[in-house]
């Protein structure tokens, strides 16, 4: 019997997120949580270019490899400035906070 091939289609992250924002209601949680989603891309693209894992990152920083993957995920609730500084230092960078007019 021969195999059968099924081919996946890759899609592109940006592509999918263009498309999944054209529902209103997508658009408008992914708003929300923009900000978060926005931190987490960052602090991942840092850690990546530092060749550091979770784990590595975490001991370096002083806390625990799952609040690293919670900031990274975008779901770490009460997040603290003294914790993104912990973040930053062992990453070179350090945080910056603003506020901004509400729309």
């Amino acid at each position: 019997m021969g195999e059968i091939m099924t081919k996946i289609k890759m899609i592109d992250s940006d592509e999918l997120l263009a498309k999944n924002m054209k529902s209103k209601g997508f658009a408008k949680e992914y708003k929300a949580l923009e900000e978060e989603f926005e931190l987490a891309k960052e602090v991942i693209a840092l850690r990546v270019k530092a060749n550091l894992t979770q784990a590595q990152l975490a001991k370096l920083a002083g806390t625990s490899q799952p609040a690293i993957a919670r900031l990274e995920s975008g779901a770490y609730t009460n997040l603290s400035l003294s914790f993104l500084r912990k973040i930053g230092e062992v990453l070179g960078v350090h945080p910056q906070v603003h506020f901004h007019k509400m729309a």
